[in-house]
């Protein structure tokens, strides 16, 4: 079982260079001063360490770091994929947001950090999946997918892998997760072609405890039937199906 531990850096926040540290000033600003953020963790020097240096520590994984096309599935408040966008200008990162109030709010703070290089998309990550690049959607488009706090392993796996090109990734931010879990994530693996390939633990600041960068690979074509139809990942996880 992959497990290597990664000890937090002299402040994760170093990943992000002079030039680009002022809009992550302005990020900080523009979500203490947003009326409907989403997130119970809007006060700049705490949101500094639970949002952006959490964001942050996803660079451990070397082919995030390296990623041209990012996907943050099930974006919320917008993390980690602003702080993704800021930290990796070259980068062009789709905020994927099903609620269109938190997708509004996504918007404000892009404008507020003027950060250029994301955008907020308001759908499902199922129907984002379906939807080949050709008619303007995000099938196979990506170079990774991001997830934090969204979903048990076997729904994320299901929702990353029509997602992803060949060979790209998924992190998924979460503590230390359970056996059964842990299970039934491989198992669904399995059914999308992806694979289990790293469990990282990182400490991206001190009070975080059991913090994990779960790392799953592409290593096969994604059957046309994934992704099936909205909730269904979340209703009936393909591990726990029987015979899985």
């Amino acid at each position: 079982m992959p497990g290597r531990k990664h000890p937090a850096r002299p402040g994760a926040r170093g990943s992000v260079s002079r030039e680009t540290d002022p809009q992550i000033e302005l990020l900080l600003e523009a979500l203490a001063a947003e009326p409907d953020p989403h997130t119970t963790v809007s006060e700049p020097e705490r949101a500094r360490e639970v949002h952006v240096d959490d964001s942050l520590s996803g660079l451990e994984v070397p082919d995030l770091a390296r990623a041209r096309r990012i996907a943050d599935v099930g974006a919320g408040a917008g993390f980690p994929g602003l702080v993704l966008a800021v930290a990796l200008p070259r980068a062009r990162v789709d905020l994927i947001e099903s609620v269109g109030r938190k997708a509004a709010v996504i918007d404000r703070l892009l404008q507020a950090a003027r950060i250029e290089n994301a955008r907020s998309v308001v759908a499902r990550a199922e129907e984002w999946g379906r939807l080949p690049v050709s008619l303007g959607g995000g099938r196979e488009a990506y170079d990774a997918v991001t997830a934090r706090a969204v979903a048990g392993l076997p729904v994320l796996v299901e929702y990353a892998a029509p997602l992803l090109g060949a060979s790209g990734v998924l992190v998924a931010w979460k503590g230390l997760v359970g056996a059964d879990e842990l299970r039934l994530g491989r198992g669904a693996a399995d059914e999308v072609g992806m694979a289990l390939e790293d469990v990282l633990r990182v400490t991206p600041f001190p009070a975080a405890r059991d913090r994990r960068l779960y790392v799953f690979r592409k290593v096969g074509p994604t059957p046309e039937r994934f992704p099936r139809r909205p909730g269904m990942a979340a209703k009936r996880p393909l591990g726990a199906r029987p015979g899985a």
